[in-house]
């Protein structure tokens, strides 16, 4: 809701890009900065920064938290899973969960994470609420960083159509004493240092206004063994879970079969061409009946790349024909990049494909038939 509101005063001012894409980018950039893998963002309303956040490659765990469960409703499909994931699924895991509840309140399933965003949220809440924030989320659930945005109510002269407060929800608006003494004093109390910035910046000539959102960035001074360790977990879950998708990952064993599966599939038939057009003009000279040849072997396909060329030139175990089946060695196959780094061992490779590709009696080749395959074709 926040944003349509600002939209329509903020837009008279220029920014670009538009002034919540700039405070999202911010939270953007210090995740690239600091890699969290577990985040949380407090007042998360259309779930966009946690749409922008989760093609964050280090974030692991994402959560969002709102006292109005119905914006999150219906924009919560963003959040789940594409056709896409499935067929190339990450290598990292990714869980995302929406939660229903106050930020004046304590769950335990917000503990552990290593940012928390609090993006235009500190001036919707009441007094009362505003009171127990800190403990909360400092005291209570005590990440490692913090990042809080509110207006700067020094700007808003300069916003056409603001009487008092940029929404008409927001129960005060900060100047920039008023949110510096506040974090301060928050920073102090529960073990954090604080620097400030914002984003918006003023027109030429009114610089002294400062930012249109100021933010303030929270870091822990002390690991969480000290005594600022966050307060004993309450007994009972409060919030309540709206949404919860669980990514495809490659450190799920069967998405890691599939995709590993597909790779041998794929490098093997590769390898297995690139051996049957080099024997073309040796049977050549043993078979002058084209219609023989051509039952024998498919006409060459160049999809093969130079450096496999150069690693199977490299392998003491060549791919070798013996009469109807092509033998590919699995140390081969295991020696290509992907392979190698989907699997780690050579003996992981042959347990991932064990019952999904054919193997010889040893477990040490792949096997192809070149006449059923022929048939096929």
């Amino acid at each position: 809701m926040y944003k349509n509101f600002e939209e329509q005063f903020t837009g008279m001012m220029k920014f670009t890009p538009p002034l919540y894409k700039q405070r999202y980018q911010f939270v953007k950039d210090l995740v690239e900065k600091y890699k969290p893998k577990k985040v949380a963002d407090l007042g998360c309303a259309d779930c966009t920064l946690l749409w922008m956040l989760k093609f964050c490659s280090c974030i692991e765990v994402l959560a969002g938290l709102d006292s109005c469960a119905n914006v999150m409703k219906e924009k919560m499909h963003r959040l789940s899973p594409l056709p896409v994931d499935y067929l190339q699924p990450a290598e990292r895991s990714l869980t995302v969960t929406l939660l229903h509840g106050s930020v004046a309140h304590k769950d335990p399933c917000m503990l552990g994470f290593d940012l928390v965003t609090c993006i235009e949220l500190i001036e919707h809440l009441e007094e009362s609420e505003l009171k127990k924030f800190p403990e909360v989320v400092f005291g209570f659930m005590a990440p490692s960083i913090v990042v809080i945005s509110t207006p700067n109510s020094e700007f808003n002269p300069l916003l056409p159509g603001v009487a008092l407060f940029r929404d008409p929800d927001h129960k005060f608006e900060w100047n920039r004493v008023q949110f510096r003494s506040w974090a301060l004093e928050t920073a102090r109390r529960y073990g954090y240092s604080v620097e400030f910035t914002g984003v918006g910046h003023p027109p030429t000539g009114m610089e002294n206004v400062g930012f249109c959102t100021q933010i303030g960035v929270f870091v822990r001074k002390y690991p969480q063994t000290s005594e600022f360790t966050p307060s004993e977990k309450p007994a009972e879950a409060v919030y309540k879970t709206v949404f919860k998708a669980v990514y495809p990952s490659l450190k799920d064993e069967k998405y890691l079969q599939n995709a590993v599966v597909g790779e041998v599939i794929f490098t093997a038939q590769i390898i297995k061409q690139s051996l049957l057009d080099r024997l073309m003009p040796e049977h050549k000279e043993h078979n002058d009946d084209p219609l023989e040849r051509k039952s024998k072997f498919r006409p060459p396909v160049k999809c093969f790349s130079e450096d496999l060329e150069r690693l199977l030139a490299e392998k003491s175990t060549e791919p070798f024909v013996n009469g109807d089946v092509v033998y590919i060695p699995l140390a081969t196959i295991f020696s290509l990049p992907k392979v190698n780094q989907l699997c780690g061992t050579l003996e992981k490779l042959r347990q991932l494909i064990a019952g999904k590709v054919l193997l010889s009696s040893d477990g040490s080749a792949v096997m192809f038939s070149i006449e059923r395959e022929n048939e096929e074709n």
